[in-house]
């Protein structure tokens, strides 16, 4: 592996700091960002607004690391996943789900999880290691290209691999680096973080200048059933999670997303969405009933379209929004 830094690690703040000291101007950063994010420009040799020397400069200093896609594969509904290979060889996923109503890019933040959630094959990967900024930015990076999306309005969802909570700093700075407007320029009302409930962390990103939008993987309405689903409920429980989500800044017209897997005959009953709806009370809330995807080595299956529509209606009838 290159001991050359990773350009891509760098918010803009910083990239003009370390082109100082190569003797280049502020302004220098911004073109460099365009030319990366905007052209996914992989070697500063086409950076043509730049001088030769700088360019050579950087090219002795920094790399601009780009994952190989491993596999693409494509679902009938046009939803793609993307198997990439990072420089040290770890495989992450990233998925591309279209008409959402917008475009939408499900990134990773970890190289499996820590997280053990019963019903997902990541969680029963374990933990390979965390994610850089720049790893996590490449991402939307790569595949905004690869798809023709630089110049459309995205979505970027943090739902893939790993608990992006579990890798605070890097997640935001990654999302810093995305939202630049030298950059991507992608806005924070496009950007959703998803999260089990890793509750200090949580608290956290309640103070953030940059505000995502708020997903919070529930899956369960008590306590026990919760604890056996998502382990990490054994450390940070759904009643303080749930308050925590009432002290939470949600930003003006908007809602916190709580995504709900159903699993048939463990928490799919309209009991349980009676129980979610009294959960969420007085939460500024909204439902998205996930039925299982099953897979080898799940030990759980879907439930019946009767059974997902009948959850769905009572909740909608308890006036809860469903999606």
């Amino acid at each position: 592996m290159s001991t050359r830094q990773d350009i891509t690690d760098l918010e803009p703040s910083e990239l003009e700091t370390a082109l100082a000291d190569l003797g280049a101007k502020p302004f220098h950063a911004g073109q460099i960002y365009h030319w990366i994010y905007r052209h996914a420009l992989t070697k500063f040799s086409g950076m043509t607004d730049l001088s030769i020397e700088l360019r050579e400069r950087l090219t002795q200093e920094f790399k601009i690391p780009t994952p190989s896609i491993v596999s693409r594969e494509e679902s009938t509904d046009g939803t793609i996943k993307f198997l990439l290979r990072l420089e040290d060889g770890l495989q992450i996923e990233t998925v591309f789900i279209p008409d959402t109503p917008a475009m939408t890019l499900c990134v990773s933040t970890q190289g499996g999880c820590a997280m053990r959630c019963d019903f997902c094959l990541t969680g029963k990967m374990g933990l390979a290691r965390n994610l850089t900024a720049g790893e996590i930015a490449v991402q939307v990076r790569m595949l905004a290209h690869e798809l023709a999306l630089t110049n459309r309005s995205f979505n970027i969802v943090l739902m893939g691999m790993g608990e992006p909570l579990h890798n605070y700093d890097q997640t935001m700075k990654a999302l810093r680096i995305l939202a630049a407007d030298c950059g991507l320029a992608v806005s924070p009302r496009r950007m959703t973080l998803s999260t089990v409930g890793v509750l200090p962390a949580l608290e956290r990103l309640a103070t953030e200048p940059l505000m995502p939008n708020l997903a919070v993987s529930l899956h369960a309405t008590t306590e026990e059933l919760r604890d056996r689903l998502v382990p990490v409920n054994r450390k940070y429980g759904l009643a303080d999670l749930i308050a925590a989500c009432r002290r939470f800044p949600v930003k003006r017209r908007a809602r916190i997303t709580f995504e709900y897997v159903l699993l048939a005959g463990v928490n799919d009953s309209a009991t349980d969405a009676r129980r979610l709806a009294k959960l969420l009370k007085g939460v500024r809330a909204k439902v998205n009933v996930i039925p299982l995807n099953e897979a080898p080595g799940i030990p759980y299956h879907r439930p019946t379209d009767v059974r997902i529509n009948t959850f769905a209606r009572t909740l909608a009838e308890q006036q809860v929004t469903v999606s």
